[in-house]
């Protein structure tokens, strides 16, 4: 367990209230710019018209000539949004693991766990987001880590616990290759579909299937969560 369990306390209280609630999160700098541009608008122009002498007045065109600078081309990344994967809601009995990240319970189904390995040596790549720990190479096989703590908390919170997190485990997601970062191994537990409570993933934080009720932790939809990782997106974008 983690050495000071207390340490995250307020921090991860208001995360975890805030995946309980459908609230989209407003973008103000997205509603300030529209409400900018709606009232400098130009007005409808037309050519002047004169309804005493019923004539138009000509207008003649101003031609100016216009200088545009050498711009140097760039490499750049554009994000989209993820197409949704929606979860297997299953209809019996099923297992997942519960595992800790940063004071926070997780939970992923056994079915879609690929393993889990120790966390030795990582070797850090770079050029890739903040979340991206490195590469975890075991035997033959090569994993891609994801500080899940990064990841998953937005980057204000994920800054309050990154110091005390201490990544002892990999989380292998499916088939994918991805791996999420893991502090303690909790316990595999049986639940039936109805401690879960399923949220609609059409909404914001698609990569959260439910909550487990009960246990009061974050179900993950894995393969959304796999689909958003092979677009560099964390769980915000």
């Amino acid at each position: 367990m983690a050495s000071n369990p207390f340490a995250n306390e307020d921090v991860m209280d208001d995360y975890m209230s805030a995946l309980l609630t459908e609230e989209p999160i407003a973008d103000e700098l997205h509603r300030q710019t529209v409400e900018q541009l709606l009232k400098t608008a130009p007005s409808a122009r037309s050519e002047p018209y004169d309804p005493l002498i019923k004539k138009r007045i000509k207008v003649e065109p101003i031609i100016t000539k216009v200088i545009i600078p050498e711009v140097e081309e760039e490499l750049t990344t554009v994000k989209t949004r993820a197409e949704v994967i929606f979860p297997v809601v299953p209809e019996t009995k099923f297992q997942v693991l519960l595992f800790e990240v940063a004071g926070m319970t997780l939970a992923v189904p056994l079915t879609e766990l690929g393993g889990i390995h120790q966390i030795t040596n990582i070797n850090p790549l770079f050029g890739k987001p903040n979340w991206f720990k490195g590469v975890l190479l075991h035997r033959e096989e090569k994993y891609n880590v994801v500080d899940t703590a990064k990841w998953i908390m937005s980057e204000k919170s994920a800054e309050k616990v990154a110091e005390s997190t201490k990544y002892q485990y990999l989380i292998v997601l499916g088939e994918s290759g991805w791996g999420l970062g893991c502090e303690n191994l909790i316990t595999t537990e049986t639940l039936l579909p109805d401690d879960v409570k399923w949220r609609n993933v059409m909404g914001s934080r698609p990569w959260l299937s439910g909550m487990i009720k009960k246990k009061m932790c974050a179900l993950l939809n894995v393969q959304q969560m796999i689909s958003m990782l092979n677009q560099g997106l964390s769980s915000s974008d």
